[in-house]
C-alpha cells in the first residue's frame, strides 16, 4: 500500500549507519526531485505515537525537507525490528558511493539481526555470513565488521583513504588504548602504517611489546614506495605562524619561502659570473 505521509511523522532508522551526503551526489538528487518530484516511494514501518520509521529513503527525505516538500509517498510494511534492519541494510548497501565505515556497521547490524532471528547457530554461522552480502564473501564481510572495533578517529582515516582497508583490519585487533597511542603518533609523524607495519604492530601488541616508542619507530621507517622525508617538529616552527594557520597553510608558506630563496641563489650565481 502506497500512502502519502507527512514528513513531520517520519523518523530516521535507529543507529542508521549511512551518512548524509552534502556534495554533488546530494545536489543532483535534490535537483532531480525539484524537477520531477519523488518518483520512487520511500519504505517505512509503523512506529509508536503514530509516526513511521524510515527503512529506505533517508537521503530522499532530507532532499524533500530542503525543498520544502511537506509529504512524500511511502510504502508501509509491517516488519519486526530485525526484519527491518535486514531490509534497511539491503536497500542501502548497493549505493554507488559507500564509505568503509558505513559498510562495516551495516554488515554488523545485519549479522546481529540474523542471529536474533535464529539463523546462525553452531556450524551454520559461516554459511550465514556468506548470506549477509550478495557481492562480498563471508570472509570479507567479517573483515569489514572488524573495522567497527577501530576508534572513531582511526576509522575516519580509513574513510578518507589515508589508511588502506587491509592494514585497518590488522589495526582493529589493537586495544582502544593502543589505538589511541597509534593515532597520536600518526599525527606526530604525519605517516600512516602500511600493511606490513600494521601486521608488526599487531604482533608487538600480542607479545606485550607495544609502546609509544615502538609505534614511533615503526611509523618513521621509510616505506619502499616512499622517498626520504625531512620532518620538522611542529612546536619548533609553530611560533613563526599565526595561531589559526593549519599544517597545510604552514607547508605552503615554507615552500613559497624556499622558492624565493632558490631564485635569490640563482641571481647571486649569475651576478658572480
Amino acid at each position: 500500500m502506497i500512502k502519502n505521509i507527512s514528513i513531520d511523522l517520519l523518523v530516521p532508522f535507529e543507529n542508521h549507519p549511512f551518512k548524509k551526503r552534502n556534495g554533488i551526489e546530494h545536489q543532483e538528487l535534490t535537483e532531480s526531485i525539484k524537477e520531477n518530484g519523488l518518483l520512487e516511494p520511500i519504505i517505512v514501518r509503523s512506529f509508536p505515537a503514530g509516526k513511521y520509521e524510515i527503512i529506505s529513503g533517508h537521503r530522499r527525505v532530507e532532499a524533500c525537507k530542503e525543498l520544502g516538500i511537506t509529504s512524500v509517498p511511502a510504502i508501509i510494511e509491517e516488519l519486526t525490528k530485525d526484519e527491518a534492519i535486514v531490509q534497511m541494510v539491503d536497500s542501502n548497501i548497493h549505493r554507488e558511493h559507500i564509505l568503509p565505515s558505513e559498510k562495516a556497521f551495516a554488515y554488523k547490524m545485519k549479522s546481529e539481526a540474523l542471529k536474533h532471528q535464529g539463523k546462525t547457530y553452531g556450524q551454520v554461522v559461516h554459511k550465514s555470513r556468506d548470506n549477509i552480502s550478495d557481492t562480498e564473501s563471508g570472509r570479507n564481510v567479517q573483515r569489514y565488521i572488524r573495522l567497527t572495533n577501530l576508534i572513531p578517529e582511526l576509522l575516519k582515516l580509513v574513510d578518507e583513504e589515508r589508511i588502506a582497508f587491509t592494514p585497518a583490519v590488522e589495526l582493529s585487533y589493537l586495544s582502544e588504548y593502543e589505538q589511541q597511542i597509534l593515532l597520536e603518533q600518526i599525527e606526530f609523524t604525519d605517516a600512516t602504517p602500511s600493511l606490513s607495519q600494521a601486521q608488526r604492530l599487531r604482533k608487538f601488541s600480542e607479545q606485550g611489546r607495544y609502546s609509544t616508542d615502538v609505534v614511533f619507530a615503526v611509523l618513521c621507517e621509510e616505506k619502499p614506495n616512499q622517498k626520504e622525508q625531512v620532518r620538522f617538529m611542529e612546536d619548533d616552527i609553530r611560533k613563526y605562524f599565526p595561531k589559526n594557520y593549519t599544517k597545510s597553510d604552514m607547508q605552503k608558506i615554507i615552500i613559497s619561502l624556499l622558492e624565493k630563496w632558490q631564485r635569490q641563489r640563482e641571481r647571486n650565481r649569475r651576478d658572480e659570473r
